[in-house]
């Protein structure tokens, strides 16, 4: 159960970190382009990259499981899945499965987009 209450504390972290940023980007860089998802997209893989790369090369933090659960799963996975998404794809690269990655990567925005479009087409054919 402990572990269940830090993720959901640090996705609310996250959640909320994304909607500030979201805000922000809306009220300096307009609406014209989702520039808030982007720079979420880019910066929540970065700090995945880096949060992931700390616990794992650092003496000492390879058990802890609860920080990893807190940052990577709660805060990330609530400011962005996307990062998930990258370091999985970057995990596989590194075991050598070039093709698996290059799979992940297409099939989950291909298949995510029809998704979304077939989502939408049955909401609006219900509407």
């Amino acid at each position: 159960m402990q572990s269940y209450l830090i993720v959901f504390f640090g996705a609310g972290f996250g959640g909320c970190l994304r909607h500030f940023i979201n805000l922000a980007a809306a009220r300096t860089m307009g609406t014209g382009f989702p520039w808030g998802t982007f720079v979420i997209n880019i910066s929540g893989s970065l700090a995945m990259g880096l949060i992931a790369g700390f616990l794992t090369f650092r003496e000492g933090l390879h058990g802890s499981q609860h920080l990893r659960l807190f940052l990577l799963t709660g805060i990330l996975g609530g400011y962005t899945t996307f990062s998930a998404f990258s370091l999985d794809a970057a995990l596989l690269y590194d075991r050598g499965d070039v093709l698996g990655m290059a799979l992940y990567v297409a099939g989950s925005v291909a298949l995510a987009l029809v998704g979304v479009f077939s989502g939408l087409a049955i909401m609006r054919a219900l509407s």
